[in-house]
């Protein structure tokens, strides 16, 4: 069972990198509202990525909207460019919880991974957290998850400010995710809680297990916990949505996520402000993330 877990793992942590950069952007199209591509998006801390805004329905320049900051855009918006057919269907499910008065306007702006992917969203901060002898022989230089929120944090939103003049206060900024894009996120909110108000990570990465055997996943869950704990905002001051799956290798992520859900728990957050959800037959999948995408869109965004 472990190997299978460890077949699926290795095939879907990598398997949304290189293949999904492969067709141009302004091939995709929504369904719901609109998209503006700014490919090739220049960054002096990562490599370049393409950029894309989705825009709701009857979105004017300027309007008071909230932003979403997501990762993996490629494979948000539409199925026929994506390497596996699957799309999260962001268009098509917060466009219609927008037009039903649900939630609040919000724009969504999405920046492609690459094949450097796993390192790009792998939360740095959780080195300091590991015992020394756990982490000699793992190379800090190759995470990039701090220079990938410089590239959020001090490029992207601020060139997404001037653009569109959304609103701007953490109370309106929000990050998501899936599996290390789950992480990103996460640490997103912990690193800059005075920028994202709030962070939505789904089928979390949470029990850090990788494909280096020097790579000790038990310590590095520990170490996720402890920096989580030393670094979350205060308890109910942001709003945090979490979930998993129970199938192949969202239900590997039980023992870690639980003991994360008590940590934040234990920490005094409520459940107004934080939410973990199983569901029950779904897989590390786009189509799962899709049929429940609603639930997190109407606890961050909730009028």
């Amino acid at each position: 069972m472990r190997i299978k877990i460890f077949a699926i793992m290795v095939a879907l942590l990598c398997s949304i990198t290189v293949v999904a950069q492969q067709q141009a952007p302004t091939t995709m199209k929504v369904s719901s509202g609109k998209l503006e591509f700014y490919p090739m998006f220049k960054s002096q801390h990562i490599e370049a990525r393409n950029v894309a805004v989705w825009l709701p329905d009857g979105y004017t320049l300027g309007e008071p909207c909230d932003v979403l900051y997501m990762h993996d855009g490629k494979m948000l918006f539409d199925a026929s460019t994506t390497w596996n057919h699957q799309e999260w269907q962001v268009d098509e499910v917060m466009g219609s919880l927008i037009n039903e008065g649900k939630i609040r306007r919000c724009i969504v702006v999405t920046a492609d991974n690459t094949d450097n992917r796993l390192n790009d969203y792998f939360p740095t901060g959780c080195y300091a957290y590991v015992p020394r002898e756990k982490r000699l022989d793992v190379d800090l230089m190759q995470f990039k998850g701090d220079e990938y929120l410089q590239f959020l944090v001090q490029e992207l939103k601020p060139f997404i400010d001037k653009r569109y003049h959304p609103l701007t206060s953490r109370e309106h900024t929000f990050v998501m995710g899936s599996s290390m894009g789950g992480l990103i996120s996460l640490y997103a909110m912990c690193e800059y809680p005075e920028v994202f108000g709030g962070a939505i990570c789904m089928s979390t990465h949470s029990s850090m297990q990788f494909f280096d055997p020097k790579f000790d996943s038990e310590a590095w869950a520990q170490g996720l916990r402890d920096y989580a704990k030393n670094n979350l905002p205060a308890p109910n001051s942001a709003l945090l949505y979490m979930d998993r799956g129970d199938v192949e290798l969202d239900g590997s992520y039980k023992p870690t996520q639980d003991k994360l859900d008590a940590m934040i728990t234990g920490l005094g957050w409520d459940s107004d402000h934080f939410m973990s959800r199983v569901f029950e037959g779904h897989k590390h999948m786009e189509t799962f993330w899709a049929e429940r995408l609603h639930i997190p869109f109407m606890f961050i965004l909730k009028k």
